[in-house]
């Protein structure tokens, strides 16, 4: 969400900002900006992509020594070229923003009555004239004005800041939102995340709240909040420099769905038949035998992942387990009471405001043990867990999560299957039919992607449909919930999941020849409530799509369409159900024209609250 790079150069910054910028673009945005200096302040922003952005800095001409980039996803104002990111103050300062300023109407009163002029209906444009004011009234020392200036923010922000008449100077600051500085040799860096600046250096540092950075091309001055000049540890990174290419692939989405089983084995690589708890850490041992309960919180696809994830702790370990989303977390008075107990957070980016705050919360409550399931090793979520699972997605652009989910969901399990064997819930050889089990997983992904040619009649019988409902029952139910998430996401049909037995307390009403019912039906102990609850459909006239198992007894008829998986997946259904469901919506989406990689309105990695 929102995406920001800056570079202070011997050579000329532009190709390496739009590039940097490019890669920031998975993140979700409407917008984008460039800034640099050269002969005084040069400003293009576009409503749109980043290569129309491109196109404009080229037309242009624009060059220069320093400068700042950004992609915005809009919180205050539309997204409009006037709202579009970096803001400049009477032509003398320039400010590139991620996050939320909270007193930003407070701000903006007391600016106009000094004079200054708003042009763009954001909350970030305060923050340029505040530097402005504050850079004119210290006689120039703009890491100064910074300081200064974000004394009187409230909210989140992470900013960086260029002087028209200090062209070799680029000044960043962070409080609640991400932002790294990258090292090179005759270049410094400042950045939302590392994917930006990978091609460029691997050498980082991580920003912790209240820095202030002053860098040049030659020189990176890094000052706490208290003032006093701050070491910060520097990281070389592992990851690898170049996204993903597309090949023969027409969307991300479709590439990702397809790489599930690659990302299945890449994952389960690490485990080995004991399940040692030390796999999460060192400390594991001890938080799992100790914890009486497990929280988990989440966001979005990663909180339906827990909630898959509940049924399989409760019943392999016995340990009672909570699922929260995130941004409600905070704001129940009991939630975390116990100092035992274990909290799991859950995300692909390891950057989600909401779920960081969760963590901060707990920590605050005196919460001990906090392990991390996450895609991103260095991501500020796995950096401040004492615990973490690591998930091995690859880089996942598309914006509708499909292997960062799967994958989620393997750590889960064998993350229920390690609690189970420390608590003594399970022996060596339960384990090791758990072990075998989990190993099956890419083969048995890899058979349910084959069945995409059954699902195109499916689409093509959704394209049309202004809504539709989604039903499954215990494990389940959360796969439905999941599959109703995606459908909307990309396709922009409104959709909503049920437990199948809630049908007849009132979504029952909602049921007639022209609403589609997406029935998750797999072959378990609940398959006989599951065809009753089916039954109920059909009486009212309603379409069904049903995703079930080969030897489930499920016949076609001309309003019951019946999509069929090899079966088999004992305790791992949930995760193979989830592909067809991900395919779905891929295709209707397609039908209808969408940009599916980079659905409206939406972010990849949710970076305010």
């Amino acid at each position: 969400m929102c995406g920001i790079i800056g570079v202070v150069s011997l050579e000329n910054v532009v190709p390496l900002l739009l590039d940097g910028l490019g890669r920031l673009e998975y993140r979700g945005y409407d917008s984008a900006g460039l800034a640099v200096i050269a002969d005084g302040l040069k400003q293009v922003r576009v409503c749109g992509r980043v290569r129309d952005l491109r196109d404009r800095v080229a037309k242009a001409g624009l060059h220069g020594s320093a400068g700042i980039a950004h992609t915005r996803w809009a919180t205050h104002g539309a997204p409009t070229e006037k709202n579009a990111h970096p803001h400049i103050s009477r032509w003398l300062i320039a400010v590139a923003h991620n996050g939320i300023i909270e007193n930003h109407l407070f701000l903006r009163a007391k600016l106009e009555a000094a004079g200054y002029r708003f042009d763009s209906e954001t909350d970030t444009e305060v923050i340029a004239h505040l530097i402005h004011r504050d850079y004119i009234g210290n006689g120039g020392d703009l890491a100064g004005a910074v300081r200064s200036a974000i004394a009187e923010l409230a909210g989140s922000y992470a900013i960086a800041v260029l002087a028209a008449d200090r062209p070799g100077q680029l000044v960043c600051a962070k409080h609640g939102t991400p932002l790294v500085v990258g090292f090179g040799d005759d270049a410094h860096f400042i950045a939302s995340d590392i994917y930006a600046l990978l091609p460029f250096t691997r050498c980082f540092s991580y920003l912790e709240d209240g820095d202030v950075v002053d860098i040049s091309a030659a020189e990176c001055h890094i000052y706490g909040h208290d003032g006093q000049v701050a070491k910060r540890p520097r990281h070389i990174s592992e990851l690898a420099g170049n996204n993903s290419e597309l090949g023969a692939y027409r969307h991300y989405m479709l590439k990702e769905i397809h790489e599930q089983p690659q990302a299945l084995a890449d994952t389960i690589a690490v485990l080995s038949p004991d399940f040692a708890p030390e796999l999460f850490g060192k400390n594991a041992r001890k938080g799992f035998t100790e914890t009486s309960r497990i929280a988990i919180v989440a966001c979005g696809t990663s909180y339906h992942a827990g909630l898959i994830a509940r049924h399989w702790i409760e019943n392999l370990a016995g340990v009672p387990c909570d699922v929260d989303i995130a941004s409600e977390f905070r704001y129940r008075t009991r939630s975390m009471d116990d100092q035992d107990q274990l909290l799991v957070l859950i995300s692909q980016s390891g950057e989600t405001a909401d779920t960081l705050g969760a963590l901060k919360h707990a920590r605050g409550r005196g919460v001990r043990h906090v392990l991390s399931i996450c895609n991103v090793a260095e991501s500020a979520m796995t950096r401040q867990s004492d615990m973490r699972f690591m998930t091995q997605a690859g880089p996942e652009i598309g914006v509708a999560s499909t292997k960062a989910f799967t994958t989620q969901l393997a750590g889960l399990y064998v993350l229920a299957v390690c609690l189970a064997l420390a608590r003594g819930r399970i022996d060596a050889s339960q384990a090791r039919y758990h072990y075998e089990q989990l190993f099956r997983l890419p083969e048995w992904a890899a058979e349910v992607l084959r069945i995409e040619p059954d699902l195109l009649m499916t689409a093509e019988d959704l394209t049309a449909s202004k809504h539709a409902l989604f039903l499954g029952r215990g494990v389940h139910y959360p796969v439905a919930m999941e599959g109703a998430l995606k459908l909307k996401e990309i396709s922009y049909i409104h959709a909503e999941a049920y437990p199948a037995g809630e049908l007849k307390h009132g979504p029952l009403a909602l049921v007639d020849a022209e609403m589609p019912v997406v029935a998750i039906a797999p072959k378990d102990v609940l398959i006989d409530k599951m065809k009753s609850n089916m039954q109920e459909v059909s009486a009212r006239g309603g379409r069904l799509f049903i995703f079930t198992e080969k030897n489930s007894d499920m016949e076609q008829r001309s309003t019951q369409h019946i999509i069929l998986l090899p079966g088999g997946y004992g305790d791992l259904s949930p995760l193979l159900y989830a592909m067809p469901l991900q395919l779905l919506a891929y295709h209707v989406a397609v039908l209808r024209g969408n940009d599916v990689d980079k659905p409206r309105n939406l972010a990849k990695s949710v970076t305010v609250e």
